[in-house]
């Protein structure tokens, strides 16, 4: 599983790769090569027991004052990555998810 985000993403409306503003275009264009590199991988192992996600935790309140800008809690963003790492074997691979439903990119 792989910590993503909507800013390495054409289909996120508010901080997507083709929003003005909002993320770094490098922090955008890392994360996008993340959601590459989990539809790459997600490919590779396809037919395996291994399954291969990106997840997005949406803004969260990693530093003080973020709740100010309208970051999530921390528990709240931790809870995509929970949802991820505890898939079952049948689960879903080579998709992007928050809070446990597909995301565009």
């Amino acid at each position: 599983m792989n910590v993503a985000s909507g800013s390495g993403s054409h289909g996120d409306p508010q901080f997507g790769l083709a929003t003005p503003g909002g993320t770094a275009a490098t922090y955008a264009i890392s994360k996008a090569a993340v959601l590459s590199l989990t539809s790459k991988l997600a490919a590779e192992l396809d037919g395996t027991s291994i399954l291969i996600n990106s997840v997005d935790p949406g803004l969260t309140a990693t530093a003080p004052g973020m709740e100010e800008v309208g970051a999530r809690p921390v528990p709240d963003g931790a809870s995509s990555v929970a949802w991820a790492a505890t898939l079952p074997d049948d689960g879903p691979s080579g998709g992007f998810f928050r809070d446990g439903e597909p995301m565009p990119w």
